[in-house]
């Protein structure tokens, strides 16, 4: 049985995952406008989209690589807005790769990373997964 922290990261992977593949079919949002535009971020976002997912099932199934894939997964939305800025919009301010004007979905972010990098589930990923 996992702990609570990724208990709570499991399910938050999964709800990420699915409103980020919704989000990146539907074109809108972070992950979405990256297909219109390529270049390496039309190959990170489809990537970051599944990762969430594959992180969280690996996660419930008890392997290590998922706890990783999760972190990288919930690192992405931050990393494709600041590919995003420096490429496409140098107008955009630095807090926008944070926040994306959207304080939301920004605490939503980082609970996810929080939660996957907090003590009980670090020490239960190196100890319990395999």
């Amino acid at each position: 049985m996992l702990p609570q922290t990724l208990q709570v990261a499991v399910w938050l992977l999964y709800i990420d995952g699915v409103f980020a593949v919704l989000g990146y079919m539907n074109g809108a949002d972070n992950y979405g406008k990256w297909r219109n535009y390529g270049g390496i971020g039309g190959i990170l976002a489809p990537v970051a989209c599944l990762s969430f997912i594959a992180g969280g099932f690996l996660i419930a199934n008890g392997r290590k690589v998922g706890w990783y894939l999760g972190i990288a997964a919930s690192l992405s939305p931050f990393l494709l807005r600041a590919l995003y800025k420096f490429q496409y919009a140098d107008y955009l301010p630095v807090s926008w790769v944070f926040t994306q004007q959207n304080y939301i979905s920004f605490l939503f972010e980082v609970a996810l990373i929080a939660v996957l990098v907090h003590p009980m589930s670090r020490s239960y990923a190196a100890r319990w997964l395999r």
